[in-house]
């Protein structure tokens, strides 16, 4: 058995024919024609599948998308999607007409990308998942017994919009103190030029000898040689992440919690760190469940296998 998974960016619109194994056997791309509107995007999705899949074959499951923006995924809907100009798209039913009424399943991208990881990725060992993307923002998803976790209208898992230092900096959403304000590498990289600001003598300089090159890696790679300026950054940064991963512990005690962005590269250096943040923090009593965290695997075709999880896997939301 397969299926297509398709997922849907704001520039492109990625496809890939994955196996019951969660491998990708074939990939297709075309540009997201956002001034085309709906219908010709869902005529490009649909030309994409007719290139990767038979639909005569009976091995042909079906078709799973990933689409930014709030989805009501349940009647395959995206209620608003500001980057595509889209408002109230039934896309899974203008699909479902124009794939040979194949079944379409879809949710929102970030919770696709989840599940992706959940089922075949770097949480395959668990059937309980918390998944954090730390980005420009913060985003990710949460899977309960191998299926995502939604909320109502398939509205909740904001992850990154949890509260955690009220009247706090400034987030993207308009609220003040978000997870997304501290924890995005956008927020590093704001925390690391304050301390180079604050400390002219900083080894940072030497990193990032001005603040336009200054990324995600300038505080944790100036911290491993003991810069205390760089050392404070990365400190900061695993104080806010480790709180917010205690408070989805706490929330919805998950076997493991999986980390992906760019800062995950830093590998063990990064979850060591937040392996003992949180042991030392874990909230409850002697013997409360603990979790593991890992990073993510599956890097750029999380969306395309996750959103193929979608119809392989059964990991509709509950």
């Amino acid at each position: 058995m397969y299926c297509v998974g398709i997922d849907i960016g704001g520039m492109s619109i990625k496809a890939g024919v994955v196996d019951e194994n969660g491998k990708i056997k074939k990939h297709g791309r075309v540009v997201t024609d956002v001034d085309g509107g709906a219908e010709k995007i869902a005529d490009d999705i649909a030309g994409l599948v007719s290139s990767l899949a038979d639909f005569s074959d009976p091995d042909f499951a079906g078709v799973g998308v990933g689409s930014p923006g709030a989805i009501d995924s349940a009647h395959g809907i995206v209620n608003r999607a500001y980057n595509l100009k889209w408002t109230d798209v039934p896309l899974a039913d203008m699909l479902y007409k124009r794939l040979r009424n194949k079944p379409v399943k879809m949710s929102n991208d970030a919770n696709v990308a989840a599940l992706g990881e959940t089922v075949y990725g770097a949480g395959k060992a668990y059937s309980d998942t918390v998944t954090i993307t730390l980005g420009t923002g913060v985003g990710g998803g949460i899977v309960i017994d191998n299926k995502l976790y939604e909320g109502y209208g398939s509205k909740g898992a904001e992850l990154g919009h949890m509260v955690i230092v009220v009247d706090g900096e400034q987030c993207s959403c308009g609220r003040r103190g978000c997870m997304e304000a501290y924890c995005s590498a956008t927020a590093l990289i704001r925390d690391t030029k304050k301390a180079m600001l604050e400390n002219k003598s900083s080894a940072m300089w030497k990193f990032s000898p001005s603040l336009d090159d200054v990324d995600g890696r300038t505080a944790f790679e100036c911290s491993k040689s003991g810069d205390k300026s760089a050392v404070a950054v990365v400190d900061n940064f695993v104080k806010y992440l480790g709180e917010g991963m205690l408070n989805f512990a706490n929330i919805f005690r998950p076997q493991a919690i999986i980390l992906g962005g760019g800062v995950c590269a830093q590998g063990k250096y990064l979850t060591d760190k937040l392996d003992a943040y949180c042991k030392a923090r874990n909230y409850g009593f002697e013997g409360v469940p603990k979790f593991d965290i890992a990073v993510a695997e599956l890097g750029n075709d999380a969306g395309i296998i996750g959103a193929a999880a979608l119809i392989l896997a059964d990991g509709v939301a509950v």
